[in-house]
C-alpha cells in the first residue's frame, strides 16, 4: 500500500541542502542529487549491457531507493564522518534507518521493506548494482564539485576535498561508463557527459515558476518523486521486471525534454489554442536534433519511448516490435504484463506527476507560504484527480489527504 507518509519521506529529500557549508552558485539538495545519481546510473548500466555484463534492473533502481532512503535519515553527517561511522557502528546506524522508514516503508507492496533491510545488512546483496550506485553517487558528487570548486579555491581543506572525491571517481575506473564519462568531459564532443551535464541543469530550474513556495524544490527532484512513486505503483500491481524498470525510468525522463524548453506551467500552455502541441512539436525536434545525439544510436529508441508520449499506457507486440499505445490498465495487466512486451504505464505517470506537484503546494500550504495561486493548484489537481482508481491504488484517496492542513500520516 502507498501512503501519503511515502510521498512525504521522499519529498523531505527537497529540504536537505548539500554543500552547505561552501559557497553555492545555485542550491543543491538531497533530492536532486539522487535524481542526477539514477540518470548517470542509468547511463553506466547501458554501457556494462554494451560490453555484454549482465546486470539486474530491478536491483539497479531499489538499491538506488534504497541508498536514497539511507541518506533521507542520515544525510546531516558529513561524508568522511559518514563513511567512518558507517565502518565502526553501520549495523546500528542502518538499524536506525530501518525503524525511522518502517512506517512508510512497510506497507509497500513485493517486499520491498525486507529487500531494503537485507540491502543493508549484507554487502555482497546485489553487489554489482551497488557497484554502479557507487559510481554514480561519485560522478554527481563531482559535478556538484566542479561548479563550487571556483567559488571555494581559497577555502581550508578544499583541495583534500577534491583529491576524495576524484580518487573516489578513479576507483571505478574499470566501468566502461565511468570511464567514457571522464574521458569526454574535457573533449568538443563530450557525448555522454554532456547527456548528464544537461540532466544536471534540471537542478537548476524551479518548479511553480513565479509562485512563491517552500522548499522550492526543482524539477530534477520532482522527477525523482515521480520515478519512486511509478514504481511503487508498479509493485502494487505486481508489475513485471521490465515494467517496473519502465515505470522508474519513465517517470525519471518524462520531464527530460523540459532541459531544452524549460518548465512551462500548464496555464501557459493551455492559454493559447495550439500553443501546447506547438511546445510538443517543439520539444520533439529539439530532442533528436540536440540531445539524442549525445547518446549511442541504440540507446535513443528507448529514450524517445519513454519520453515522447509519456502519460500514455503503451507496450511493444512482441512479434513486431511495434508500439502499442493507448491500452487500458486492465488490458496492460491482462495481456501486456511481461518483460517481452516492454510495457510502460504511462497513466500511473501521469498520476503520480500531479500527485507530486498537489505534495509540493500541500507542504509549502502547512508550511505558511500560500499564495491563491498555489492553493488554486493543489485544488485544481485534485478536482481532475480526485476518482483516479489505478488497479489497487486509489490515487483519489492519496490525492484526498494533501488537502488536509494536519501532519500527514
Amino acid at each position: 500500500m502507498i501512503t501519503p507518509g511515502l510521498a512525504e519521506l521522499i519529498f523531505s529529500a527537497a529540504s536537505m541542502t548539500r554543500w552547505n557549508d561552501h559557497a553555492r552558485p545555485a542550491q543543491f539538495t538531497e533530492l536532486a542529487k539522487q535524481a542526477h545519481k539514477m540518470a548517470i546510473a542509468w547511463v553506466i548500466a547501458r554501457c556494462e549491457e554494451d560490453q555484454g555484463k549482465d546486470l539486474n534492473w530491478v536491483s539497479l533502481v531499489e538499491g538506488g531507493l534504497f541508498e536514497f532512503f539511507q541518506r533521507v535519515v542520515l544525510t546531516d553527517i558529513k561524508p568522511p564522518v559518514f563513511h567512518r561511522m558507517m565502518d565502526k557502528h553501520g549495523k546500528r546506524l542502518n538499524g536506525w534507518v530501518l525503524e525511522k522508514t518502517a512506517a512508510a516503508l512497510e506497507p509497500a507492496a513485493g517486499g520491498f521493506f525486507n529487500r531494503f533491510r537485507i540491502y543493508l545488512e549484507e554487502p555482497d546483496f546485489s553487489c554489482r548494482e551497488k557497484r554502479i550506485l557507487e559510481a554514480s553517487h561519485y560522478l554527481a558528487t563531482l559535478w556538484e564539485f566542479r561548479m563550487i570548486y571556483s567559488q571555494n579555491s581559497t577555502l581550508w581543506g578544499i583541495e583534500e576535498t577534491r583529491r576524495e572525491i576524484e580518487g573516489q571517481v578513479e576507483k571505478h575506473i574499470d566501468l566502461s561508463g565511468v570511464r567514457e564519462i571522464m574521458m569526454r568531459r574535457d573533449m568538443p564532443d563530450k557525448g555522454l557527459y554532456a547527456f548528464i551535464d544537461l540532466c544536471g541543469q534540471l537542478r537548476f530550474q524551479v518548479r511553480w515558476a513565479q509562485i512563491p513556495r517552500v522548499p522550492a524544490s526543482s524539477v530534477l527532484g520532482h522527477l525523482l518523486m515521480v520515478a519512486a512513486l511509478s514504481y511503487f505503483t508498479a509493485l502494487e500491481m505486481d508489475a513485471c521486471p521490465g515494467r517496473r524498470r519502465n515505470d522508474f525510468f519513465g517517470g525519471l525522463f518524462h520531464d527530460l525534454p523540459e532541459v531544452l524548453t524549460r518548465d512551462i506551467i500548464s496555464p501557459v500552455k493551455r492559454s493559447v489554442g495550439g500553443l501546447e502541441e506547438l511546445i510538443k512539436e517543439y520539444e520533439s525536434e529539439s530532442m533528436e536534433t540536440r540531445l539524442l545525439p549525445l547518446l549511442p544510436e541504440s540507446w535513443r529508441e528507448e529514450i524517445r519511448y519513454l519520453t515522447g508520449d509519456e502519460f500514455s499506457n503503451r507496450a511493444r507486440d512482441p512479434v513486431t516490435g511495434n508500439i502499442i499505445a493507448g491500452l487500458t490498465p486492465s488490458e496492460m495487466n491482462s495481456r501486456y504484463n511481461r518483460d517481452d512486451c516492454d510495457p510502460v504505464d504511462g497513466s500511473v505517470i501521469d498520476a503520480c506527476d500531479k500527485l507530486a506537484a498537489m505534495a509540493e503546494a500541500a507542504f509549502s500550504i502547512r508550511f505558511g507560504v500560500r499564495p491563491p495561486a498555489l492553493e488554486q493548484g493543489r485544488e485544481n489537481i485534485y478536482e481532475s484527480y480526485k476518482d483516479c482508481v489505478i488497479g489497487p491504488v486509489d490515487f483519489g484517496k492519496l490525492f484526498s489527504s494533501f488537502l488536509d492542513q494536519d501532519p500527514l500520516t
